[in-house]
């Protein structure tokens, strides 16, 4: 996780507490099972974990609805050729998101 996203240290703080919960995931592991959330892939288990996590800790659903915002951008980028990026979304989710497609 890089400590330079706002809340970051915060989040790991309070991922280190929730991992000591029995069947809790940290901010870490929220992040790293996003995508397959989002593509509705995660086994039922595993999707209630994450929900339950995504319940206990706002930083997480913050990070989720700007994860959404941003992919609806970049949608409307690649579907419109004249359509702008809004300032207001961190250049580094953006770069995150584009680099994610390609690979």
């Amino acid at each position: 996780m890089n400590a330079a996203r706002p809340g970051g240290f915060r989040r790991r703080l309070k991922g280190y507490f929730l991992k000591r919960m029995r069947h809790m995931i940290t901010c870490k592991e929220f992040e790293d099972f996003l995508i397959s959330y989002l593509e509705d892939e995660l086994p039922a288990k595993q999707r209630s974990i994450f929900e339950w996590h995504l319940g206990l800790c706002r930083e997480c659903r913050e990070y989720l609805a700007a994860y959404r915002r941003t992919m609806e951008i970049a949608e409307a980028v690649m579907s419109e050729s004249g359509a702008s990026i809004p300032e207001d979304v961190p250049e580094d989710l953006i770069k995150a998101i584009l680099d994610a497609r390609e690979s």
